[in-house]
């Protein structure tokens, strides 16, 4: 095992090497390896969205988007599930200088795909960062990637080759992966965020 946290002295070579590797694979700047995907989304939330801040969450997404937006102590809205004229309406009305929009990207219950290109778009719009959980599509869109692989989102959000800024992903290893664990993903300095917080 580790002789301490990943902070100290037990982030390893094995650990550097696979953060590496998925961040190529996947297309962004860095990765952060978690134990499980519930924890992943509670750190992310909790390390960068504070009070202040408005999250914006999908009415069908998964209890751990939830969680962290309640331990995060910002303001949780959400909205109708795949209703994005309302969440249009709810950004637009928020003064707020930081938000956030949350959503799974393949919703477990339904099996539907969230419309990663129009959340990306409104984002942009209202100056919001955008989480994504890919739980139930990595390892099955996207040639394997993901649902932000699948060609009705990957101009979108992978324009010019490299990850948009304002994207973050939770993907977990223990589903179709096969593996134990999650990774974080996103532009490095939001993940060196995580790690420092």
């Amino acid at each position: 095992g580790g002789t301490a946290s990943h902070l100290l002295s037990g982030h390893t070579r094995a650990h550097e090497a696979a953060e590496q590797q998925a961040a190529r694979w996947l297309g962004f700047e860095r990765a952060l390896l978690f134990s499980s995907g519930y924890l992943a989304n509670l750190a992310v939330i909790t390390a960068l969205a504070g009070r202040g801040a408005s999250l914006y969450a999908d009415r069908l997404n998964h209890a751990c988007l939830n969680d962290g937006a309640r331990l995060s102590g910002a303001r949780l809205r959400r909205y109708r599930h795949a209703d994005l004229d309302a969440l249009e309406a709810l950004l637009a009305a928020d003064p707020a200088p930081h938000k956030w929009v949350l959503t799974d990207a393949v919703f477990s219950m339904d099996g539907d795909i969230a419309r990663i290109d129009r959340l990306l778009e409104l984002c942009h719009r209202f100056d919001a960062m955008l989480l994504v959980d890919d739980a139930h599509g990595f390892g099955v869109l996207g040639d394997g990637r993901g649902t932000l692989h699948e060609p009705a989102f990957a101009p979108h959000v992978f324009a010019a080759g490299k990850a948009d800024p304002r994207v973050v992903l939770m993907v977990t290893l223990g589903k179709a992966a096969g593996a134990a664990g999650a990774l974080l993903l996103g532009a490095a300095p939001l993940v060196e965020a995580v790690v420092q917080r």
